[in-house]
């Protein structure tokens, strides 16, 4: 595992607005509970008929100080047979099931992580985190990797909503670029727009 780097700066925005962008996430995640409750059981009855397979996936991603962290997720793919894809090859898209495609347009495959939020690793905006195999190697291709990684990662933000799904190392770098850009930024105005923008994201059904 990469060792934190002691030597990296400071995140932009006060000491009070970290505090409260904190506050905000647990309080969020609190009200989300009856939402996650209610399509967990959703899930158990549907997933038989149309997503044969476990109700959630787990996977480890790399998080605050480049440390790994299980992140929860609705599982919305067939169970994998194979090797898991490589760094820089394509989403399995053909793996993604009807439910689990309805699933990822909402977002709702995130809500899990609501999990991740209250015990700390995660945050409601931030920058999204990559599988800890690939980041990994994202942290040797690209200088400026490790530095987004100052903060919490978030289930949405500035690199998320303008780019999407990142594939591969130059879409990553420009991922690593918003990410950074968000970090040296943050505001209590950057994140409710981050915020309205993800809700746009979502009622459009262009969540992946």
């Amino acid at each position: 595992m990469p060792a934190p780097d002691e030597r990296v700066r400071h995140p932009g925005g006060s000491s009070l607005f970290w505090g409260a962008k904190r506050l905000a996430d647990i309080v969020a995640a609190l009200l989300l509970i009856p939402l996650f409750v209610i399509v967990s059981v959703a899930l158990v009855v549907l997933n038989p008929l149309a997503n044969p397979g476990p109700v959630f996936y787990v996977q480890p991603r790399m998080g605050r100080g480049c440390r790994p962290f299980a992140a929860f997720k609705f599982r919305t793919m067939t169970d994998l047979k194979s090797a898991p894809r490589r760094h820089d090859e394509p989403l399995e898209h053909d793996r993604i099931t009807p439910l689990g495609g309805m699933m990822r347009r909402t977002r709702l495959d995130e809500l899990p992580q609501i999990v991740n939020i209250l015990r700390g690793e995660m945050s409601m905006i931030g920058p999204r985190p990559d599988f800890f195999g690939h980041a990994r190697i994202y942290l040797r291709a690209i200088p400026e990797y490790r530095d987004r990684h100052r903060i919490r990662p978030g289930i949405s933000g500035l690199a998320q909503v303008k780019l999407g799904y990142a594939e591969g190392v130059e879409a990553t770098r420009e991922k690593t670029r918003l990410d950074i850009e968000y970090i040296e930024n943050a505001s209590f105005k950057l994140d409710a727009k981050l915020l309205c923008l993800t809700a746009l994201t979502i009622l459009k059904g262009h969540g992946r």
